[in-house]
This record gives C-alpha cells, sequence and structure tokens, in this order.
C-alpha cells in the first residue's frame, strides 16, 4: 500500500466514512501553508522531515493542501516559534528545548537531563498524556505540536582536551542548550548557545573548548571531528530527543477535520522516519569518525553522578516556582519509573547479551 493510500484511508477513518481520494479531493479547499524549518539543508535528516511531511501532505490531497518548506530566517528558533503563534506562517519544525527560555517546561517536550530514551518519550508522549498536556502548554502561546521524530541517544559533545574528573570542566566552554546547559552551569561549566553552523569556526577559533550537538551523522557533515579529537557518550542530557511540527493554533482548528488526520498521519509517519535514519546511519558515521582519529570517551563517572544530582535540584527549583513545570515533570518522572521497571527486565537484558555476545564474536 502507497503512503498516500495509507492516508487518505486514515482520512475516512477520521470521519467516519471511507472516501475516495477524487472524492475527498472534489470537497476539499486548496490551501498553501509556509513552515519554516529551524535546520538547515545540509543536516538532510532534521531538514528533510519537513520536507517528507509537506509531500505526504500534499500527495494524500492531490495537491490542494501544500506546504511550502524552507530554512527559518534569522532570528533564532525562539523568532520562529514566534512567527507561528502570531500567524506570519502557518508551521514550524523545530526542537520544543530550544524555548527553555520561554518556559523550561517546553524542554520537557524534547528531552530531560536523565529523562526518558526514545521508546520512552514515544510512549510518554502518544500514550502517556503528555501530548495533552503540553498542548495546554503551547495554547498559552497561540501553538499545537504534533511529534515530528526523534534522534535517538544523542552523544556528549566534542572536546578539544580530555575530561578525566569533574575538575576538568571548572570554566570550560561549552556550546550545549536547553536545560542540559543550567546542569552543566551547576558543574562550574560556561555554557552557551550556538546553531550547528557556528561551532566549527568556535572550536577552531578556540572561542569554545566543547560543543555538543546530535550524534555521528550529523556531526560528521558539520566536520567537528577536525577540530575537537575526543568524542565523549552519552549526551544524559538528551537521552531520547524530540522534535516536533508546531502550527498556529488557529490555523490549526480552521483546518477541515480531513485535512487534521492528513497532517497527523503524515506527521506520525516521520515521527518513525526520523529515528529509523539516525538508527541506520549513525554505526556507519561512527565508523568514520573512529577511523579519522576520533577518539571515544565514556563521561567519568564522578560527572555523570554529579550532573544527576544538579539535575534533580535544578528540576526541585524550577518546580517550586513554575506550577506548569512541576505537573509536567512529576508526570514524566512516573513514566520514566515504570518504563524502567519493564526495561531492566526486558530490553536491557537483551541489548547486554547481545552486546556481550558481539564483543565475543
Amino acid at each position: 500500500m502507497k503512503r498516500r493510500d495509507i492516508l487518505t484511508a486514515g482520512l475516512g477513518l477520521a470521519g467516519g466514512t471511507a472516501l475516495a481520494a477524487p472524492a475527498v479531493a472534489q470537497s476539499a479547499p486548496e490551501l498553501r501553508w509556509r513552515l519554516h524549518s529551524a535546520f538547515p539543508r545540509n543536516l538532510d535528516a532534521l531538514y528533510g522531515a519537513p520536507e517528507l511531511f509537506a509531500r505526504l501532505v500534499a500527495e494524500a490531497t492531490d495537491n490542494r493542501f501544500q506546504i511550502e518548506v524552507s530554512a527559518a530566517p534569522a532570528g533564532g528558533s525562539s523568532a520562529l516559534l514566534e512567527a507561528v503563534g502570531s500567524g506570519t506562517v502557518e508551521a514550524a519544525y523545530s526542537a520544543a528545548a530550544y524555548e527553555v527560555g520561554r518556559d523550561p517546561t517546553y524542554a520537557l517536550a524534547t528531552a530531560a537531563p536523565f529523562g526518558l530514551n526514545a521508546r520512552q518519550q514515544n510512549a510518554w508522549m502518544l500514550q502517556g498524556g503528555a501530548l495533552d498536556l503540553f498542548n495546554e502548554i503551547f495554547a498559552k502561546s497561540k501553538l499545537y505540536a504534533l511529534p515530528g521524530g526523534n534522534t535517538g541517544t544523542q552523544m556528549g559533545g566534542w572536546f578539544r582536551r580530555e575530561v578525566k574528573s569533574l575538575a576538568d570542566l571548572q570554566g570550560l566552554r561549552f556550546r550545549i542548550a536547553g536545560l542540559g546547559a543550567q546542569v552543566m552551569g551547576k558543574l562550574g561549566v560556561a555554557t552557551q548557545t550556538l546553531p550547528g553552523a557556528d561551532l566549527y569556526a568556535a572550536l577552531e577559533g578556540k572561542t569554545l573548548d566543547a560543543a555538543e550537538w546530535i550524534g555521528p551523522y550529523d556531526d560528521e557533515k558539520l566536520g567537528l571531528n577536525k577540530v575537537a579529537p575526543f568524542y565523549y557518550y552519552p549526551g544524559f542530557w538528551e537521552g531520547g530527543s524530540m522534535l516536533h511540527f508546531w502550527f498556529n493554533a488557529q490555523k490549526w482548528a480552521e483546518l477541515p477535520k480531513g485535512y487534521r488526520a492528513i497532517a497527523q498521519g503524515a506527521a506520525a509517519t516521520v515521527n518513525g522516519d526520523l529515528q529509523a535514519k539516525y538508527d541506520a546511519r549513525n554505526p556507519a558515521a561512527l565508523r568514520r569518525l573512529v577511523g579519522g582519529g576520533a577518539q571515544l570517551r565514556p563521561f567519568p563517572q564522578e560527572v555523570m553522578e554529579a550532573a544527576l544530582k544538579a539535575a534533580n535540584d535544578i528540576y526541585a527549583e524550577i518546580g517550586a516556582k513554575n506550577p506548569d513545570f512541576k505537573r509536567v515533570y512529576d508526570a514524566l518522572k512516573t513514566f520514566r519509573n515504570e518504563e524502567y521497571l519493564w526495561f531492566q527486565v526486558a530490553e536491557y537484558t537483551y541489548d547486554n547479551f547481545m552486546i556481550r555476545a558481539r564483543a565475543r564474536g
């Protein structure tokens, strides 16, 4: 079955009656929307996600609902979502964690330090009630969001010198975003937020000592291995980093029900496709990076333990001032604890056995 057929079938189910595509086209309005992506074209997995979304929507509506995708103009991610909320553009593709300055609760929709892994984040969002919680909060800014993919657990970043202990982090100039920046700040790190396109120059010019982006596939594209040799893992601040499609809430509500169902189906396809891309492409990219001289290093246990304590302190501090954050983080924590009860029985046991078996050849 073709993707277009799946989506139009979904439209029929959503309306309660199976409708053939021509019948849909005859009664559907012609719409032209604009979608700005927070990511540049050279990061093809991330930029390709909204392109796939737009193509699926167009195919399922016989091109009556078209969405033009382009890179966001200058102004940063906050300006991007402000444009969507104001109706300047109808949609965007970005990470909610970039909006930590607007409300730290947003960051939990992407990833929280020591939060959920990718599968758990997806389960919480789609089956654990989190999406409704977040959209209730996003509505205050006239936004509506749908999950749009996950990068999986990210890497800890590229460092120009080794981190052997907690003391090595003192004064380190490190590019990191979201709540992870607050955690690292508590450990004595001088954090900065820069777009991915600026990281190579900042590391090469030694205005940064370290930078994290996503993982092997994208990091290789940015050339970060050429200017910082030590590649640390894991990115404990993003155990499963979810991206979102953002819509102007009024424009979304005004869409015909059939178009909303098609857009939901297209977003769901992208949500699965993006992580599949990263899972498929990261292994070969990691091999190339290591073959080219990158030196893999795990964060010391001392750093991990200190970061966990710092994260828990930050959550308590924010929650004491922000009722929305406390409500959502409490829900996340409860869901996480239940998930790991299951994962330690099944996933962890199986993966641990297979990793050891692989090592034995």
